[in-house]
């Protein structure tokens, strides 16, 4: 993973070039929930403070965000820059997730690793972009 400046988001399919989405503009785990994963800066903080830290990119989340709560964006439509999204689970941390970055980090980020949701229009995601309850 590596950090851009700006990523096309595709409605139903993805951010092109992630390791998710197909060429073809089709998912390659498709379902709810998969277009894309958000994870909070200041949960990534904290975890540092308690004395594991993750590198940019390590949690594996595809946006990271600042000054929104992603959990209570389940269920809910929000605002990535231009591009509306709608929560739809917490992303969990997982095994395979300690076994790529070799720290302990299912206890400390249960209900605090972010967000998975899907996207339902399509237009580019810059880094700065604001994260907003759709009104």
């Amino acid at each position: 993973m590596h950090a851009v400046a700006s990523v096309e988001a595709v409605a139903g399919v993805g951010l092109t070039g992630d390791r998710n989405a197909r060429r073809d503009g089709a998912r390659i785990d498709s379902g709810e929930g998969n277009d894309v994963t958000l994870i909070e800066a200041e949960e990534v903080e904290a975890l540092a403070r308690s004395g594991i830290e993750l590198a940019p990119g390590e949690s594996r989340r595809n946006l990271t965000t600042r000054g929104i709560r992603l959990n209570e964006l389940v269920g809910k439509e929000f605002w990535i820059g231009d591009v509306l999204a709608r929560g739809i689970e917490l992303c969990e941390p997982c095994t395979h997730l300690v076994a790529l970055t070799g720290k302990a980090l299912i206890k400390p980020l249960t209900h605090r690793a972010g967000l998975r949701a899907d996207l339902l229009t399509t237009g580019v995601i810059n880094i700065g972009d604001r994260v907003e309850v759709k009104a």
